[in-house]
């Protein structure tokens, strides 16, 4: 019996976009198993906390509508993300790629990642062309909740009302 193909894709999901929802509903359609891992980086400031991210994620992935959630796992990782991908079995990492200049950092991660197992192969899926432009910071910091599900709107919305977050919107003009 053949394993299971099982994938990875990693990321801080801080908020979840439209744009990974996108990715996570394609990628599971290139492994039998997707792992997506919530990674725990402080360094970052993210608005919300792991805990809080993993289950956001989570409620997304069982309101896809295509069958796939009994397939998909989301989990938390603090660890360096080649030991992560060895600890769940996973032989593929998921990356995906909004723009060109992705491409180049996400291109020396590879080259590391795959002299650290080179068993482990990654694999780049190009954002469609009307979420190429969403990152969960743009969301963050201009408050475009229209780029997210109205799950995470509206959990937005709660941490931007109760203060422990404000969307620090900028003038495109004093840019």
């Amino acid at each position: 019996m053949t394993q299971p193909r099982i994938g990875i894709y990693p990321g801080t999901f801080d908020p979840i976009t439209n744009g990974h929802t996108d990715i996570i509903r394609r990628a599971a359609r290139v492994v039998d198993r997707l792992v997506i891992g919530v990674a725990r980086n402080d360094g970052k400031s993210p608005l919300f906390a792991t805990d809080e991210r993993v289950e956001i994620v989570r409620d997304e992935v069982a309101h896809l509508d295509n069958g796939d959630a009994e397939r998909i796992e989301v989990r938390a990782f603090d660890k360096l993300l080649m030991n992560f991908a060895q600890s769940v079995g996973a032989k593929v990492i998921i990356r995906g790629l909004r723009a060109v200049s992705d491409f180049e950092y996400e291109f020396q991660m590879a080259g590391m990642n795959a002299r650290l197992n080179p068993e482990i192969e990654t694999v780049f899926l190009m954002a469609s062309d009307r979420f190429q432009f969403i990152s969960s910071r743009f969301v963050k910091e201009i408050g475009a909740s229209h780029f997210v599900s109205p799950r995470v709107a509206a959990r937005l919305m709660d941490r931007f009302t109760n203060g422990r977050g404000k969307p620090r919107r900028r003038d495109a003009a004093a840019d």
